[in-house]
């Protein structure tokens, strides 16, 4: 099980549309969308968030994004109708990057609150291509030429991202004189490395060496294109 997400928008086509999105970065993650009201009109509908809750919430809580300050009123207040309204949190983020960044952060199996805190950090003003914060010991540094089409955009950014779960270890992913977190599906993206681009990757920690083998074994694969 994983944390699930609910997409509350007034647009059906755009629920629907930022969930088809995350869904490519997090295949395991239950994403419901709650778009539109039921006469296909513009609009929130309570009992669609609810419903929506339900499905995404498959033991390990929810966590909600919305598109406008209505849709927040009605996330809301359908959390709040919940039998324990704890198992579900609504978040202010920005609806695309926070459904992305939360997305990838539950496909790693972290909780509720690690997730939320990922969907609002992608609001939060950060440079995406800020260096990551590494801790102190021998630092492992590799390069590498990217020969897949798409180079580390949406889905190999979040393939990268989700290779470092469960690893004691930091990684930067450097292309030219930007740098990011290499746990930033979002900075990775922002970095705009594409195919032919070499990109340095630092990483420190225990686990460094085998961080960086496994976003070679991705590379060598293409990030599975």
């Amino acid at each position: 099980m994983s944390v699930g997400l609910v997409i509350v928008s007034h647009s059906t086509k755009l629920a629907e549309g930022v969930v088809e999105l995350a869904g490519q970065m997090a295949p395991e993650v239950r994403i419901a969308a709650a778009g539109g009201l039921p006469d296909g009109g513009i609009g929130t509908d309570f009992e669609r968030v609810s419903a929506a809750l339900s499905d995404a919430d498959t033991g390990d809580g929810a966590v909600v994004l919305y598109d406008l300050g209505s849709a927040q009123m009605v996330a809301e207040l359908a959390v709040e109708s919940l039998g324990d309204p704890e198992t579900a949190r609504v978040v202010e983020a920005p609806l695309v990057e926070g459904a992305v960044a939360a997305a990838v952060s539950a496909q790693g199996g972290n909780d509720k609150a690690t997730v939320a805190a990922a969907a609002e950090s992608a609001g939060s003003g950060v440079e995406p291509g800020a260096a990551a914060e590494t801790p102190a010991g021998d630092e492992i540094t590799e390069e590498l030429e990217l020969t897949n089409e798409v180079g580390l955009h949406a889905r190999p950014a979040a393939l990268l991202a989700r290779s470092l779960n469960g690893l004691q270890a930091s990684m930067a992913v450097a292309s030219g004189d930007n740098e990011a977190d290499a746990a930033s599906v979002l900075g990775v993206m922002g970095l705009g490395a594409r195919k032919g681009d070499r990109i340095t990757l630092r990483a420190n920690g225990p686990d460094a060496q085998q961080a960086i083998d496994r976003v070679l074994d991705l590379a060598k694969r293409n990030f599975d294109e």
